[in-house]
């Protein structure tokens, strides 16, 4: 019945993780959810009455411009000039997303033809796997290393592969690892990008969910950048809106050319209601920003020192809202987390065979809940 691409395509990892706690739920277990990383913090309200004035207003009722509103990606522009001081032309590099994964998804139809590589991070979020399969490229993973600050060598690529490969992916500050990227990692990638014709992909969603006065750089600020690759980011974890679906792809206006062709062809954009309040959140105050990001970096104190109280070896994330934890065998570690302790992670080898002997927790729950999984560890003779 289906092609035969669906038979390259893993279960989604979050797909079946929900699964899993909906029959712990069946069975009455009070759970505490540690493994999607969905901020459980409202929209600040200015947001969000932006939107409703907008959705009341007949003219945005109609099919958005597919690339986005003129308004919406000078807006981007205007944020991206502020917070990183890139300067972008509105109209050539900049397209509207919904949500960071929709770029992430579909650049590889633009610019990979079947049996080319595709340079992908492991651990790494699986729809750079899963983007690549759909496009039937093959995936070379690049193992993340804690010996190597969990960067990619990119010396240990295969010349064969460099050469065959059209798309890298980077991630930082990274999911799931929580490292952050040193200074002199980016202007290697472009060194290398330029090297082997091969284009970056920079997924910087997590640039402002930062702690202790760390400052997440963007990649395009690097020397060259412009010339070989792009950057995706999104509202999502920034402004608390995953479900509004609202991102942006910037750089290269070429690659930007070819996502927006493929983006014509297989959506019809954004509401452009939600590019009213993404212009909103851009372009007003950010101090809600920074009032999450006190939030999580309590949590995140909490959790690490609940977890090195227990024995565990955990150093302390800059950034994200991710906390990984080595352990000896990821799937039986969280599969005893979940029935022994009605706690959810995210098992780190869905990530990619590099991520066998990690966890992944998500500080996406209050610091009581947070409290209150240590103290039902602390029970289980970890």
């Amino acid at each position: 019945m289906y092609a035969s691409r669906m038979n390259n395509l893993p279960p989604y990892l979050f797909a079946r993780i929900d699964e899993m706690k909906a029959e712990q739920r069946k069975k009455g277990a009070d759970l505490i959810d540690l493994a999607v990383g969905d901020p459980d913090l409202a929209t600040p309200p200015h947001i969000v009455e932006s939107l409703v004035a907008a959705v009341k207003d007949p003219q945005n009722h109609h099919y958005p411009d597919y690339a986005g509103m003129e308004a919406y990606r000078s807006a981007v522009a205007g944020w991206y000039r502020k917070r990183f001081g890139v300067s972008l032309d509105a109209g050539r590099e900049v397209v509207a997303l919904m949500g960071s994964k929709d770029g992430v998804a579909h650049i590889p139809e633009a610019f990979v033809n079947p049996g080319d590589y595709v340079l992908v991070p492991s651990p790494g979020y699986p729809v750079y796997r899963t983007g690549t399969l759909f496009a039937e490229g093959n995936v070379h993973e690049l193992p993340l290393l804690q010996k190597n600050g969990f960067l990619p060598v990119l010396a240990d690529i295969p010349k064969s592969i460099a050469k065959a490969a059209k798309i890298l992916y980077i991630n930082y500050p990274n999911n799931p690892t929580a490292a952050v990227a040193p200074p002199g990692f980016y202007q290697e990638v472009v060194d290398f990008a330029e090297e082997n014709d091969i284009v970056v992909v920079s997924d910087n969603a997590y640039s402002e969910i930062a702690f202790d006065g760390y400052v997440a750089p963007s990649f395009l600020e690097t020397k060259g950048a412009m010339e070989v690759g792009i950057e995706m980011h999104s509202l999502s974890k920034t402004y608390n809106m995953t479900g509004w679906r609202i991102g942006m792809a910037v750089g290269n206006a070429d690659v930007i050319a070819g996502l927006k062709r493929v983006k014509t062809n297989v959506d019809s954009g954004v509401f452009d209601a939600v590019q009213h309040a993404a212009i909103t959140a851009l372009s007003g105050p950010q101090d809600c920003v920074q009032e999450a990001c006190q939030i999580y970096q309590e949590r995140r104190d909490v959790l690490v020192k609940g977890l090195r109280e227990l024995g565990f070896d955990v150093p302390l994330p800059k950034a994200t809202f991710y906390v990984w934890v080595p352990v000896k065998d990821c799937m039986a570690f969280a599969g005893r987390l979940l029935t022994e302790a009605g706690i959810v992670a995210t098992p780190g080898v869905g990530f990619g065979a590099s991520g066998e002997g990690y966890v992944r927790f998500a500080i996406t729950r209050p610091v009581a809940r947070i409290q209150e999984a240590i103290e039902r560890m602390r029970t289980m003779n970890l």
